[in-house]
């Protein structure tokens, strides 16, 4: 049958049978009986030559009937293409970063008095007498009031929740308590006051230090919980104008907290700032910025494009491979009494196909979301930086797919195809062993060692042991107050690595290494034959290919893979 002279997509309807011209038709009552096996023997080659087709790889196709590959051509294009946007949107997104984090180590160094500019541990520096405390509340109050005149950056007041501008104070304490150590007595009521003040930049005008005499900074700090001074500033970044941007206006909420809550004699000072990027309203930008801004629009628009038409082709390839399937299950349930197995159905969806369809969407929700960020309707830069990285991933991941169509390239797939049912069993047993050691590292070292105050902790703790990553600091900081509790953090950290890295990690090493041998000796020897391939192998005649050298990609692209191999790949 020639391959050529078929369509791509074949029809459900049977062919039809024309006789010879130089026979006159033959309309005897045996003729029908004799025409019954004979459209049988065409359907069934019809099948198989369609079965063959649509796993032929691009090459393939092209050299069987001249089929220019669409589909790949498009990938290569929007491989270059979505590569090029994620660039562009991530040298941008590092400047938003990169402003939000100079402004919060530019705060810490405005608003608390005596920091070093490294925090301790995750606070960022702390005050031990009450003098102290006093000093460093009226230091942030008073920073606040100076800010126009102290400050670098293009920083302005902004309005709290209230929609006032100025400064919120609070504080936090015990309704009632009396405590004598001396005594080891104590008399406390456990419900919590909140008592606030607000001061704008009115109340710093009018009297510039009364309010810092008034009762509300009289702090009792036997019952003192915490104290929290809250507020908010403006700020412009227009070190995207360098970049031929559009500048972002932020709105930093700023958070400073006292926290006195375990009345140890220290008091914590926390010190948070939550950046929001807000749509500015009045922008009168000269230059270039503009067009740029333009351009960045049209070729995002021309990526939504591209993946658009990439999502169609392979949502119509996954469509058509699904009738194919059908076409045949019912096939060989008519001629052969039985069903198909699920190897073979599962062969029939290309998972490549359904990898590119989840990439595209994501690609273009995540262009459109860009579109509205560079047009500064939309400040969600962390939703848009997943969307695009991630399809950025799948799009390089699926590469792979292309180089799959060389016996050589092909292991990795194979190999990672036959060890994941046993990788994901084998690592199902091992996790709960893991679990066991991170709830006991936990609740054992948490209040001795800082790698395993919290699960957290203890999870990436333990699993950078797995790996041979900082040992040494692992068994050197723990502290040697109670002998009992030393003794348990050698026998626990000595059993964990000795377990995991000389038997759990050996034998997860192994099982893939079986499976890579295995597929090693199923590409010498052969691969085992499903009822899909042993079909196809019936072959009443043999396919003759055109070899003609027509243009430059048979000649660059398509290079032909050794026949011993080509019936063991049945990959499209």
């Amino acid at each position: 049958m020639n391959l050529s002279a078929r369509r791509e997509v074949p029809e459900e309807k049977d062919p039809v049978v024309l006789p010879p011209a130089h026979t006159a038709p033959n309309t005897s009552p045996g003729a029908e009986n004799a025409m019954v096996p004979l459209d049988s023997e065409v359907k069934e080659e019809c099948l198989r030559e369609d079965l063959k087709f649509y796993f032929m790889n691009p090459c393939e196709k092209y050299r069987a009937r001249h089929q220019i590959p669409w589909k790949l051509g498009l990938q290569i294009l929007k491989i270059v293409m979505v590569t090029a946007q994620l660039v562009r949107f991530g040298l941008s997104n590092q400047l938003v970063v990169g402003f939000k984090e100079d402004n919060t180590v530019a705060f810490k160094h405005l608003f608390l008095k005596g920091y070093s500019g490294i925090d301790e541990d995750d606070y960022s520096c702390s005050v031990y007498t009450q003098e102290d405390t006093y000093e460093s509340i009226f230091f942030a109050i008073n920073q606040y009031h100076r800010l126009k005149d102290i400050t670098l950056g293009t920083l302005g007041y902004g309005e709290n929740e209230d929609n006032r501008i100025g400064l919120k104070v609070c504080k936090q304490h015990y309704k009632k308590e009396a405590t004598f150590p001396s005594n080891e007595t104590l008399n406390i009521d456990s419900d919590i006051e909140i008592d606030c003040v607000h001061l704008d930049l009115e109340a710093f005008s009018r009297n510039p230090q009364d309010w810092k005499n008034s009762s509300f900074f009289r702090l009792e700090f036997y019952r003192l919980l915490k104290v929290e001074i809250s507020f908010q500033l403006k700020g412009i970044d227009l070190q995207t104008i360098h970049y031929r941007e559009l500048p972002d206006c932020y709105v930093f909420q700023n958070t400073i907290t006292f926290d006195n809550k375990a009345h140890s004699g220290k008091i914590k000072i926390y010190f948070d700032s939550d950046a929001n990027i807000e749509e500015c309203k009045d922008l009168n930008i000269l230059g270039s910025t503009q067009k740029n801004t333009e351009y960045v629009l049209v070729f995002d628009a021309f990526v939504i494009v591209i993946c658009l038409a990439s999502l169609i082709l392979c949502t119509r390839s996954i469509v058509l491979a699904l009738r194919l399937r059908k076409r045949f299950l019912n096939f060989f349930l008519e001629k052969y009494k039985r069903r198909v197995c699920d190897a073979d159905r599962w062969e029939f969806i290309n998972g490549w196909y359904v990898l590119v369809i989840i990439s595209d969407l994501m690609t273009i929700i995540g262009s459109i979301l860009k579109m509205e960020i560079k047009a500064k309707n939309l400040t969600n830069y962390d939703l848009c930086s997943i969307l695009l990285g991630t399809s950025t991933l799948f799009v390089w991941v699926g590469v792979i797919r292309y180089l799959g169509y060389f016996q050589t390239y092909n292991v990795l797939i194979l190999t990672m195809q036959a060890s994941l049912p046993k990788v994901l069993r084998f690592c199902a047993c091992a996790g709960m062993i893991y679990l066991g050691y991170t709830f006991c590292g936990w609740i054992v070292l948490g209040p001795y060692h800082d790698k395993f105050q919290n699960l957290n902790t203890v999870a990436e703790c333990l699993f950078s042991l797995v790996n041979g990553d900082d040992m040494f600091a692992t068994f050197a900081q723990i502290q040697q107050k109670s002998v009992l509790v030393w003794l348990f953090s050698r026998l626990y950290l000595y059993s964990f690595i000795s377990l995991f890295i000389y038997m759990i990690l050996s034998l997860f090493i192994a099982l893939i290494t079986d499976s890579y041998d295995t597929i090693k000796k199923f590409q010498q020897n052969g691969f085992p034959e499903t009822d899909l391939q042993e079909f196809l192998k019936e072959c009443s005649s043999k396919e003759e290919y055109q070899n003609e050298s027509s243009s430059l990609l048979s000649c660059v692209c398509c290079l032909r893979r050794k026949g011993s191999s080509d019936h063991l790949m049945l990959i499209n």
